[in-house]
């Protein structure tokens, strides 16, 4: 594929991890705090909202899972002469909004169930979009940095709005709120402001429908997604039932599970930051992303290892260092692969979304297998087992995709 070689400054990194930040915040905030306390039953009848929380996660995944592919496809279609990747944004963002709104007033698994389709929705149109950018605008010695930027994002974004929310005292719907504005103001200022050259006729896919898959027929690409896909689960299955562990699995009561909660992700989100930030520069060194990818799989695993090994909270936090080291490795170092591996530069948004989609996949079988395998035992040490052996997997699959040469 094709790149530029002109390298942006320090506005358009700040501006995209800006936007970047925003989009974890909002998204990761329900998943690990909100939703669970939302869906959660009382104590004698917990396993049911371990299997509501995973339900409704599950469902929100597969939305995405369509929209975010469907809307970048679109986007790399637009008409010559107009912006492809911001009015997908900016639509993003404002659906985004809107719904966290309604899940916020929602009442039930049903109705909360579809309002977070909603956000799931808007959070894969967003994302589709700007990261159609890391492969529109940088060349191949940022990606890497471009990556970090997201991989950051995502844990300091957990621990934005967790923090918010549970420092300031806030109901649900006050916190469903807050991110909405969080979500509509940042995500709104980042979408405008970031450069979106109009498109030339020169961009656009030829219509032929031989190129509607082709980018799953090529052979690394078709590797790096699968294991990319295996690990995403992986780690789902590590964190989104965090909430639920701390509660009934380590028997906290419900405000020092979620003062608890907090220190956890702040954990996390110290080891997601320098390792996002270390490989990433690294990963643009080197060029070599395969071999960083990997190991950070098997580190990722060890967490996993830790906590099914010793049930308590302290090896709970141990458990978050090693994860945090082993993700922001990975979604740092991985998605710069993948932006190395993109078979087509006329589909970038289309194949970035595709990639997302591995994402919003674990998102969707991480809970719903997480919460089987918990009403299976009637515990959590399975969940953190088949977490190790899927990040381990996810590693071996990943190998089979080669290092494309460096531009």
């Amino acid at each position: 594929m094709t790149t530029t070689t002109t390298k942006v400054g320090g506005r358009w990194m700040t501006l995209f991890t800006l936007a970047w930040l925003a989009i974890w915040t909002v998204q990761l905030t329900p998943v690990q705090l909100l939703l669970p306390l939302q869906l959660d039953t009382p104590e004698d009848d917990w396993i049911r909202g371990v299997v509501s929380s995973g339900l409704v996660l599950g469902i929100g995944g597969l939305a995405g899972i369509v929209a975010g592919p469907a809307a970048g496809a679109l986007s790399d279609r637009a008409g010559v002469g107009r912006p492809r990747r911001r009015p997908w944004a900016l639509a993003g963002v404002w659906l985004t909004a809107v719904c966290l709104v309604l899940t916020g007033y929602a009442e039930g698994p049903w109705a909360v169930g579809a309002a977070w389709v909603g956000v799931s929705v808007g959070v894969a149109v967003s994302s589709a979009a700007f990261t159609a950018l890391i492969a529109d605008q940088l060349p191949s010695t940022q990606r890497g940095a471009a990556s970090a930027a997201v991989g950051s994002s995502q844990a300091v974004g957990i621990v934005l709005g967790v923090g918010l929310v549970v420092l300031l005292g806030l109901g649900i719907e006050a916190g469903y709120l807050l991110l909405a504005a969080i979500i509509a103001v940042v995500g709104t200022a980042a979408a405008l402001l970031l450069p979106d050259p109009a498109a030339t006729a020169q961009m656009r896919p030829p219509r032929e429908g031989r190129r509607a898959l082709a980018s799953l027929r090529d052979r690394d690409f078709a590797w790096m997604l699968s294991g990319r896909l295996v690990t995403n689960i992986g780690n789902a299955l590590g964190t989104a039932l965090f909430l639920f562990f701390l509660l009934h699995g380590l028997g906290q009561p419900s405000a020092a599970a979620q003062d608890n909660l907090l220190l956890l992700i702040v954990v996390y989100t110290v080891f997601v930051v320098l390792a996002s930030v270390l490989t990433g520069i690294i990963s643009d060194r080197t060029g070599n992303r395969r071999r960083l990818t990997i190991a950070a799989t098997v580190v990722q695993a060890a967490s996993g290892v830790a906590i099914a090994l010793v049930p308590t909270f302290e090896m709970t936090m141990v458990a978050a260092a090693l994860m945090g080291l082993g993700y922001g490795a990975f979604s740092t170092v991985g998605l710069a692969f993948a932006a190395d591996l993109l078979p087509d530069e006329q589909d970038h948004a289309r194949d970035l979304g595709i990639v997302n989609v591995t994402a919003a996949l674990g998102q969707l079988i991480g809970p719903v297998l997480g919460a089987g395998l918990v009403a299976l035992v009637g515990g959590f040490w399975l969940v953190f087992v088949a977490a190790a052996v899927l990040s381990i997997v996810g590693g071996v699959l990943t190998a089979f995709a080669r290092q494309p040469a460096r531009s």
